[in-house]
């Protein structure tokens, strides 16, 4: 293997920190020691499988997967892109999965409180697997914004939450997926916990054309690299 395409660490000053002073709650929850590596065994590599075969393509599609009586409320999306390692090479077989809130900025569960209206015919969730060259695809709905209590006045901006995995649940990967030009990203304390700008942006989507359907949905691109000094910024 050349020296451009070993595995490089990953770039821990791409990534927010585990305590952040403006985002209240990883005062309580991050850690105050240094984490501990436990080496992995290649049972815990490769197992336990993942059900690939159980995702279908209407998974991919959170504009029908939970359709009742209608059309889900909102902009319709694509979002499109390519899972890739530190030397740009598409990662195949991939699970992506994603969950958001609606149109109106409120999520379906139990704890979402926001006094904004549920759509019956968006649950807000959806997964696909990578293909060959390591794309993925959804179409789903615009987020909205929604308060949160982390101090006064706070919105977070709309966003795609992401996650990814390899071969085993232990290779889980989880980021945030941003939408470019939001006024609301200079003020959320969960983006801008990272302090590198070009981190920062690895998380915003880019608004293609290209990627856009006539008369039917916008297009948007988020690729996502798993290590290396380009890596997209994961919570951890």
């Amino acid at each position: 293997m050349s020296s451009d395409q070993e595995i490089s660490a990953r770039d821990w000053g791409r990534m927010s920190p585990y305590r952040e002073p403006g985002y209240k709650s990883t005062q309580l929850r991050g850690p105050t020691r240094a984490p501990i590596v436990m080496p992995q065994t290649l049972s815990e590599t490769t197992g336990p499988a993942l059900g690939y075969a159980a995702v279908t393509q209407e998974d991919a599609d959170l504009t029908t997967n939970a359709r009742r009586n209608g059309e889900p409320i909102g902009e319709r999306i694509i979002v499109t892109g390519k899972v890739m390692d530190e030397n740009g090479r598409g990662i195949a077989n991939s699970l992506v999965e994603i969950w958001q809130a609606n149109a109106t900025g409120r999520y379906v569960h139990v704890n979402d409180k926001h006094d904004a209206p549920l759509d019956p015919n968006f649950l807000g969730a959806g997964k696909c697997v990578t293909d060959a060259d390591g794309t993925y695809r959804f179409q789903t709905i615009r987020p909205g914004a929604y308060p949160w209590p982390n101090h006064h006045n706070a919105w977070r901006p709309p966003h795609i939450h992401f996650s990814l995995m390899g071969t085993s649940i232990l290779n889980r990967l989880v980021t945030q997926m941003y939408f470019p030009g939001d006024p609301l990203l200079a003020y959320d304390p969960i983006f801008n916990a990272i302090a590198d700008e070009d981190a920062r942006q690895a998380m915003v989507a880019g608004f293609e054309l290209d990627l856009t359907e006539p008369n039917w949905a916008l297009g948007y691109r988020f690729d996502i690299v798993l290590r290396g000094r380009n890596a997209t910024p994961m919570e951890n």
